[in-house]
């Protein structure tokens, strides 16, 4: 179980699985994997989903669980807990959503392909963590701390873009008793320490789950679910749970995951045929959101600036930017949306998702490895100072 707590196992696993299923999905076996993927498992009649579904709605909300309550310990004891200090990555967020968009619609204004503007505003944080956990040994933890909280910001604006651009009937209703679901977690996920802590549990397990189907019911992306009872719940148990379920979601959550998402067959079309759908996604992943979170990034550090741990770089945040870049599994779901009655764009948009996901990761791990590399022989250098200084 430990080998799954560290950060670079799960990591190699996540990006191995990515791998196979991009492999299994461009071979042979890529249309019997599709109908294993798109076999309906569940309650007939009552609540069936798809294989593909379970996965990226189901397992993924205990992914986000995990990240929300990691986030919010750092909103409340860590280093974002306070508004000063979380303000540099909304901002940087802001960047990472606004100048793709404007880089996208440079390309597809006035065309059909304008509809796709959503599609590069998102960040997979799996893969975005995955790459920072194998290359980034020595970065400041501040680093992790503001990609996570960047990533799901990212992630909340692509659901919020789901939700209110791409779902026809949101069913206010359904979404209202999940948000019941979710206080009444909260509420008793405080009442754990008492002598009844086994069925509180049972219950918080029930509640969870039924928060997760009136969500998916409601029409709202269902893994929004896991990041509110992350937050939600009290902060200790929170803390615990986080213990109890992390090598299962690095282990076999995450990979099973990335095989999912990466379950893609990459369209066959002419290089001269290609639209702006694609032409967008491709340079508007990568350049978009270096540009976008580390230049706002680097004006959020002149925002109120006080006293606390010191600002990251603006190196540091170049690094940042092409982590976010890797767009791939929300920026997916939304070619899909964005698309659903033209194939050929979506495919387009697809090839253009996966292009500049890729290109964004290669960047990453040579920016993340060389700041990296900065930041050991820095440690290095205060160490052998302190040293001597102590030997003095």
């Amino acid at each position: 179980m430990s080998l799954l707590r560290s950060a670079r196992f799960p990591a190699i696993m996540l990006l191995c699985a990515a791998a196979l299923g991009l492999i299994v999905a461009n071979s042979a076996l890529g249309p019997a994997a599709d109908d294993v993927m798109h076999a309906y498992v569940g309650i007939p009649g009552f609540f069936e989903l798809s294989v593909d579904h379970w996965i990226k709605d189901g397992l993924l909300a205990l992914f986000f669980f995990v990240v929300a309550v990691e986030l919010q310990f750092e909103l409340t004891n860590g280093q974002l807990n306070s508004t000063k200090k979380a303000l540099q990555p909304a901002i940087a967020a802001a960047g990472g959503v606004l100048v793709p968009i404007a880089v996208y619609l440079a390309f597809a204004w006035g065309t059909e392909s304008a509809n796709g503007w959503p599609i590069p505003t998102a960040t997979d944080i799996a893969f975005a963590l995955g790459v920072l956990a194998v290359f980034g040994r020595g970065l400041p933890s501040a680093l992790r701390v503001f990609l996570l909280a960047l990533a799901i910001l990212d992630d909340i604006v692509g659901i919020v873009f789901i939700a209110v651009l791409f779902t026809a009937d949101v069913d206010f209703a359904m979404l209202g008793a999940a948000a019941v679901a979710v206080i009444a977690f909260g509420i008793l996920s405080r009442r754990l320490d008492t002598k009844a802590r086994i069925p509180i549990t049972i219950v918080l397990v029930l509640l969870g789950i039924l928060a997760w189907a009136l969500t998916y019911l409601s029409g709202v992306h269902a893994t929004i679910a896991g990041v509110a009872l992350g937050l939600a719940m009290s902060q200790q148990p929170a803390l615990h749970a986080r213990h109890v379920l992390e090598p299962w979601v690095n282990g076999l959550v995450l990979p099973i995951f990335a095989f999912a998402a990466a379950l893609v067959a990459i369209p066959q079309v002419g290089f001269s045929e290609l639209t702006p759908a694609f032409f967008g996604v491709l340079i508007a992943l990568p350049v978009g959101k270096i540009v976008g979170i580390s230049l706002f990034g680097w004006i959020s550090l002149r925002v109120g600036r006080t006293a606390g741990p010191p600002p990251l770089a603006f190196t540091d945040l170049l690094a940042a930017g092409a982590l976010g870049g890797i767009g791939f599994t929300v920026s997916l779901l939304l070619s899909e949306l964005a698309f659903a009655g033209n194939s050929e764009l979506r495919d387009e948009a697809t090839l253009g998702v996966l292009a500049g996901s890729m290109i964004s990761l290669l960047l990453a791990g040579i920016l993340v490895s060389w700041r990296a590399r900065h930041h050991r022989a820095v440690a290095a250098v205060t160490a052998a100072e302190s040293s001597a200084a102590d030997a003095s």
